[in-house]
């Protein structure tokens, strides 16, 4: 820095590292890293979370970042996402060779060969990695390993025996065995949070290990596809994990037997996610009687649950706010009735091809949870006007409404909505077909908190609905894709009246063309991701002049538009500063588009 430096004269380390700590972007911690070697020092002193890929030479990556950032206390690694050995700033250029050199002695020393033919070992994070990352992050509290599928147990042990402060560790679709989650379980005592989602390499073992190792710490625990995980895990856990507050289980080998237990091991058990196929009411009458802080219960694809076992939860579960019921057939509006008299504190309910429950059991809903915030509605046909219409009546504080597939609901069920539920913030319609203008219209009037707008192949609603919104509420989020009868002037009422849009979604709008592109990019200069593949009428001249002013837009899809051409595609890669990805035909964009995209856009386009 030049002249005298009165900051860094006056402000000692603490003070600026807590000024760090507050800096809510990467970039912006980025930027004050390249101010002086003080700052950089200390922002990466300030360090405590890195997000890093695990494919592409993972294992030297981890043992430069550890050097690097001694503070961190959680990592995520994804071997789906690739990395690349970081530049080092400051330094000349015979300095980044030696880096360089650096990667190829450890690649040949990895595989053996300089051919650049390595093998697998090399390119993925190995145990080796672990090791280093737990000799070089001892401080570490928090761990996501997710499809790193050459770890092993032997990896596990290490960081187990390094990493003593662990406290949730995820290992989603790593292949790690019984002696690598006994490890853990024997050393990491302050184990809160476990993830074993296809890890298809544990057995029973494995996990009753863990269980009387760290049972007394553990609170929350996740099991999905893990085929020699069976009911004697689940006994393990009832009897010591006294404190575990969240289970998620997905698995064909779990019965009765083992939820029952618990049901009846885990007093203070409050998230309960269930996708068990062999698991009947009997297992859930046990988490009615027993589970009595339950505040989150979701049942996938029951295939033996009647609605005995709702009427076991809404008797015993009184503290229960949020419901997930997805394709649960033997449900029928009995056992919803039953929720709704039982659990009148719910503020999420979500029903999803439950065909078999319809407008009664939904009204009753409306008639007894007051507090519901948030109804979700897929797939199910036989829910009507009606219900909504005790919905509106009597969920004043409803903020959000998805609606999917649902033939039955038309206006007059979301103008009951847009009356009763003035606090409405999202919603999110798709392929309602007798839904149309006057309900959206009534939206607009009564609803001027709405920020999140989504009608996707809404046939019915056309450019008055947009009009009214625009008039009445100020969006950020808009999704029209497939609504055959908007057009230019439900998009320009959009555009004058929604000043903070920052998504728009015009997709398969035939008769949309350059008059709502130019008032888009004078009215929404905000605007960061826009659709427009499928817009037939849009050319060339309306991109230019939403690009003009929308100098914030970091993606534009616009596949299948033949009114823009290569030239369009240039204008929107040269006008856009932190433009990222572009999605459009590859034969639209010419090499010099491809030359002067290549260092800011990260998926430039698709062969179609």
């Amino acid at each position: 820095m030049r002249g005298h430096d009165r900051i860094n004269t006056c402000l000692p380390d603490e003070v600026i590292l807590e000024i760090f700590r507050h800096l809510d972007s990467k970039a912006s911690r980025d930027a004050c890293s390249l101010v002086c070697r003080r700052w950089l020092t200390l922002e990466r002193l300030s360090r405590t979370t890195l997000r890093i890929g695990a494919s592409g030479s993972p294992d030297l990556f981890v043992k430069l970042l550890s050097r690097r950032f001694a503070n961190v206390k959680s990592i995520h690694i994804d071997e789906r996402l690739s990395v690349s050995i970081p530049v080092q700033h400051g330094r000349r250029r015979g300095d980044q060779s030696k880096l360089s050199a650096l990667q190829l002695h450890y690649l040949t020393k990895k595989t053996g060969s300089e051919d650049g033919q390595f093998q697998s070992e090399s390119y993925y994070l190995s145990d080796s990695g672990l090791n280093a990352l737990a000799d070089g992050f001892s401080k570490l509290e928090k761990l996501s390993l997710i499809w790193c599928s050459n770890i092993s147990s032997l990896g596990l042990m290490s960081l187990a025996q390094k990493c003593i402060h662990l406290k949730s560790l995820d290992l989603q679709g790593c292949y790690v065995g019984d002696q690598g989650l006994a490890a853990v379980g024997k050393v990491c005592n302050q184990l809160e949070d476990l993830n074993l989602r296809f890890c298809e390499g544990l057995t029973d073992t494995g996990l009753v290990d863990l269980a009387h190792g760290c049972g007394k710490s553990l609170k929350s625990l996740g099991i999905a596809a893990c085929v020699k995980i069976t009911d004697v895990s689940l006994e393990a856990v009832g009897s010591h994990c006294k404190s575990l507050e969240t289970l998620s289980l997905d698995s064909e080998f779990i019965h009765n037997k083992g939820v029952h237990a618990v049901a009846q091991g885990c007093p203070l058990l409050r998230v309960l996610k269930l996708q068990c196929i062999n698991v009947t009411d009997e297992a859930l009458v046990a988490v009615g009687n027993q589970c009595l802080s339950l505040e989150l219960l979701a049942l996938y694809s029951f295939q033996q649950f009647t609605d005995k076992g709702l009427h076991a939860v809404g008797k015993g579960c009184k503290k229960l706010k949020n419901l997930t019921l997805s394709d649960c057939y033997f449900l029928s509006d009995m056992g919803l009735e039953a929720i709704a008299t039982g659990c009148k504190e719910l503020t999420h309910l979500e029903i999803n091809g439950c065909h078999n429950i319809g407008t009664m059991g939904l009204e009753s809903i409306g008639k007894f949870c007051r507090n519901l915030t948030e109804l979700a509605l897929l797939y199910c046909q036989r829910i009507g006007n009606l219900a909504l219409l005790e919905v509106g009546r009597g969920c004043k504080s409803l903020q959000a409404l998805h609606l999917v597939d649902c033939s039955s609901i038309g206006d007059d069920a979301i103008c009951s909505i847009a009356e009763g539920c003035q606090n409405l913030k999202k919603l999110h319609i798709r392929r309602c077909y007798k839904i149309g203008n006057n309900g959206i219209v009534a939206v607009g009037e009564h609803c001027n908190s709405l920020t999140e707008l989504s009608l996707r192949f809404c046939d019915r609603v056309g450019d008055e609905a947009l009009i009214s919104i625009g008039q009445g509420c100020s969006l950020q989020h808009l999704n029209v894709s497939g609504c055959h009868q908007i057009g230019d002037a439900g998009i320009m009422a959009i555009a004058k009246g929604c000043p903070e849009l920052n998504y728009l979604d015009v997709s398969v709008l035939q008769n949309l063309g350059d008059q709502a592109m130019v008032e888009l990019g004078k009215g929404c200069p905000l605007l960061k991701d826009v659709v427009l593949s499928h817009c037939r009428q849009i050319t060339d001249v309306g991109l230019s002049h939403l690009v003009k002013n929308c100098r914030m837009l970091e993606s534009c899809h616009m596949v299948y538009c033949p009114g823009i051409t290569a030239a369009g595609v240039a204008t929107v890669v040269s006008g856009c500063a932190n433009i990222k990805k572009v999605m459009v035909e590859k034969w639209k964009v010419s090499e010099r588009t491809k030359r002067r995209a290549g260092t800011v856009i990260s998926y430039l386009c698709v062969d179609l």
